[in-house]
């Protein structure tokens, strides 16, 4: 199932399955709902959006879900955008009510801790979702302009999307510093493995999709074009943590029918040269015959590109030329 276009007049629902809103600053809640605005959405806020655990920064359990399963309830709601990632989002899983998901299909986005609720939807009603921009993404002052560019693209139009390196990327804590930021000269997406696929799309965050391997919620990856990214927590360790992950997964038996792999760009923390990337792939003899590319601009710098979970993707990767299409 794939969901409506946005436009102009849609309400667009946002609530917090990860991490609460409090831990957002009221100037970029302020950026964020009035760039949503300015596309000609109505912005709406779940109940529960600012209660937030001393130890979690979560709301409860129970709240988190109602929230939700509200959310893809509401014939008024069209779309619906996570506040931000976290840690904990596959504690909602059991109490999602996914035939309600079947009855009310609508665009649902987020990223990082997100993919365990946009596969798990995904594998469990047929829904294409979306690893994209948080509400709190849209709180960037400065830089913004790609990431929206390819919300838009997604989500108000109807074409098949080129997906295009953006000219620069960042690192920086730009939710404490709008105005002092540090943008770095994109050298774009490189080949690996080269090779030409088509196929779905499923991925997202690696190891927070790999929480999913085992249970009702992992998704077919069975001829597959997994697109997958890890966050910067391991730090120097990057380059071990994502190899086990990624090992992990092509342990599961599906693995032997994926046809390609697309890897989001790692945070400047992990010390990830494009030389680390081509040996960790080429170390693993199951991807011999997969078309692989690296450098994409998906992950936890930014910008970011929105692309679906259960969509379609074109992927080309030859004589040092990359083509990659996307639609859903």
């Amino acid at each position: 199932m794939i969901p409506s276009k946005l436009k102009a007049g849609d309400e667009v629902r946002i609530i917090a399955p990860s991490r609460s809103m409090v831990i957002i600053g009221e100037d970029s809640k302020k950026i964020a709902t009035q760039r949503l605005e300015e596309l000609g959405l109505k912005v709406t806020f779940g109940k529960y959006v600012n209660e937030a655990d001393e130890d979690y920064l979560t709301a409860s359990i129970e709240h988190r879900v109602e929230d939700l399963n509200e959310a893809f309830r509401d014939k008024s709601v069209k779309a619906i955008l996570t506040v931000i990632g976290g840690f904990n989002s596959n504690q909602l899983l059991d109490y999602i009510d996914y035939e309600s998901i079947k009855q009310n299909p609508k665009i649902f986005c987020g990223f990082s801790d997100i993919t365990a609720l946009s596969n798990a939807i995904y594998a469990r009603t047929g829904l294409v979702t979306y690893s994209g921009p948080h509400y709190s993404s849209f709180g960037m002052l400065k830089g913004f302009e790609y990431e929206l560019e390819y919300f838009k693209k997604m989500f108000f139009e109807d074409e098949e999307i080129e997906v295009v390196s953006s000219k620069e990327w960042s690192d920086d804590a730009w939710f404490i510093d709008q105005e002092n930021r540090e943008f770095i000269k994109n050298e774009g997406m490189f080949i690996i493995n080269e090779g030409i696929a088509e196929g779905e799309i499923v991925g997202g965050n690696l190891c927070t999709l790999n929480l999913l391997q085992g249970t009702n919620y992992m998704p077919d990856i069975e001829d597959k074009i997994l697109f997958i990214e890890d966050d910067g927590a391991a730090d120097k360790l990057y380059l071990l943590e994502f190899d086990r992950n990624l090992q992990s997964l092509i342990h599961m038996p599906e693995f032997k029918k994926v046809r390609g792999i697309v890897l989001g760009r790692a945070q400047k923390n992990c010390n990830m040269t494009k030389e680390k990337w081509i040996k960790m792939i080429k170390n693993k003899r199951e991807l011999n015959n997969l078309p692989v590319i690296a450098g994409a601009d998906f992950g936890h710098t930014t910008p970011i590109i929105t692309f679906p979970i259960g969509g379609y993707a074109k992927l080309y990767a030859k004589d040092n030329k990359i083509n990659l299409k996307i639609k859903g």
